[in-house]
């Protein structure tokens, strides 16, 4: 299994714009994938926003991203999104289960 989480700086001020396209994005039905958890960190260089999810296979992942990311909907969503965005990056990780 993997975990990927998709990072974002927010600019300053922007938390709130950021939260209420994610709602609309939720509302709608356009986010990539069907299982994201949104989480956010109020600490270190304010104000981060995480998508985290889990997934069987990284290939999964792929499908999951390109074809959520595809639809004209998603696409225009992410233009309004991206303007609240200092930087992001991208973390995938190997869950492993030890017992």
């Amino acid at each position: 299994m993997y975990l990927v989480r998709d990072i974002f700086q927010l600019k300053f001020g922007a938390f709130k714009d950021a939260l209420t396209l994610l709602k609309q994005a939720s509302a709608q039905g356009i986010m990539p994938a069907s299982n994201t958890r949104v989480l956010s960190d109020f600490t270190g260089r304010s104000y981060r926003l995480i998508f985290e999810n889990q997934y069987d296979s990284l290939s999964a992942f792929e499908k999951d991203l390109t074809e959520g990311m595809k639809t004209k909907e998603w696409q225009n969503w992410y233009m309004q999104f991206k303007q609240l965005i200092e930087s992001s990056e991208r973390e995938i990780m190997k869950v492993h289960v030890l017992n």
